[in-house]
């Protein structure tokens, strides 16, 4: 039986029961999407009242009044939203409370961190998945990156289960359900090593917002804003894992990172980067695919135009900065990685990117590696078919012709879709 997955009803979604339930009881409740709604929602979560310095109070009142000035958000995704910034803010109160208990953990170092920049969808999450299988790393799973500071209230279940993971569990099950095929081209897993920008949504900034609402006047402030405060702050939070439970060195990725390779480095100067690229047509294909059928619960209307049209500048814009600012990168200490080469030989990126590290590839860790490679064969979860000609107007030619700088400046990278 073939693992190919077709989305054929993009612009016109037919849902499945779970997704109209879901739509119907959206609709049934209100949700007032207001600073003062969210933390006092978080105050009630967590019993904890002091939030610390009040700057991302502008920040969260973007966030939330921009989805509420929009009349194709459903019922559905203004809830998903406001417990989305429930939770973080619950993270803020909890991580403010850890540090004014114990200081010193401002004091623990991130020394020498690997970390894996590059475009969405072109082997980040593989590669850093693939990384973190080496018990020598530390890493953050996604349960973890969730709820980084447990509740001091909850215990672990009978079985010595963390409830974070079983939270984290309970909302997996519930993707596969309610959004399937977002699942098969981007698991969610508990033990998924997750994107260290889940640290700066307690701060309320990242490009992360962009991933799930339509949000543009974000992207303007986001962009406008110098964002190294924001990397201290995901570094607290690294800082506070590593509290919990130390290990040597860190793996990390984030794609938001190839436009803020200046507060990247400013926050982690002696890192290890390696850099992901791929034909951005595949790539852009790809995310407008996933968004848009994601949307089909979140929103009124697909608007299979407006991913393509918002997304394919959006992977320029992340491009033309990383461009910018290549040479604020180590060139001892950088590495690029071409999509179609790692295919091709997994483990032998992973020895050069060690290389680069100052890490030697013991038959440990490479066993560990290829345990990690037998266990998640790609295309496990099944493989979707794009059609950019159907499912968008549009042809691989005129959205390549959006990174022509890019492509001249990394001339290796493969052209995979025509």
């Amino acid at each position: 039986m073939s693992n190919q997955i077709r989305i054929d009803d993009l612009a016109s979604p037919v849902l499945n029961d779970v997704q109209k339930m879901g739509l119907d009881y959206g609709e049934s409740v209100h949700t007032e999407l207001t600073v003062d709604a969210v933390l006092n929602a978080a105050v009630e979560r967590t019993g904890l009242d002091d939030f610390g310095p009040d700057d991302h109070l502008e920040r969260l009142d973007l966030w939330l009044s921009e989805m509420d000035a929009d009349p194709e958000r459903t019922g559905l995704g203004r809830m998903l939203m406001f417990g989305d910034c429930v939770r973080y803010a619950s993270n803020r109160l909890r991580i403010h409370r850890l540090l004014q208990e114990h200081p010193e953990i401002l004091d623990i170092e991130i020394e020498k961190p690997v970390i894996v920049i590059g475009l969405p969808r072109s082997g980040t999450t593989n590669l850093v998945n693939l990384l973190a299988a080496d018990s020598r790393f530390r890493s953050m799973p996604l349960w973890e990156s969730y709820e980084p500071v447990p509740d001091p209230r909850e215990q672990p279940g009978p079985d010595g289960v963390d409830p974070r993971w079983a939270r984290c569990q309970a909302q997996w099950e519930a993707m596969k359900v309610g959004a399937p095929f977002v699942a098969a081209m981007h698991p969610m897993n508990p033990d998924h090593i997750h994107e260290e920008l889940e640290l700066m949504l307690p701060d309320f900034t990242s490009y992360n917002l962009e991933w799930t609402v339509r949000a543009p006047g974000w992207r303007d402030y986001l962009l406008s804003h110098d964002q190294t405060p924001h990397y201290a702050y995901m570094k607290t939070g690294l800082q506070i894992l590593q509290w919990f439970r130390p290990r040597e060195r860190w793996v990390l990725k984030c794609p938001q990172h190839l436009e803020q390779i200046g507060p990247l480095m400013a926050t982690f100067p002696d890192a290890t980067i390696a850099v992901t690229h791929r034909d951005p047509v595949a790539v852009v294909q790809s995310t407008i695919t996933m968004l848009t059928y994601g949307a089909r619960t979140a929103y009124r209307s697909t608007r299979p135009d407006w991913y393509l049209e918002y997304w394919t500048d959006r992977i320029r814009r992340l491009l033309d900065a990383s461009i910018r600012d290549r040479h604020l990168l180590p060139a001892d200490r950088t590495f690029d990685v071409y999509f179609h080469e790692y295919m091709a030989d997994e483990i032998g990126t992973v020895q050069r990117i060690y290389d680069a590290a100052g890490i030697e590839l013991t038959g440990t860790a490479r066993a560990e590696i290829e345990a990690h490679q037998a266990a998640h064969p790609r295309g496990k979860e099944g493989r979707v078919v794009y059609d950019l000609r159907g499912d968008f107007a549009t042809t691989p030619e005129e959205v390549r012709s959006h990174f022509g700088a890019y492509l001249d400046t990394f001339p290796n990278v493969r052209i995979e879709v025509q």
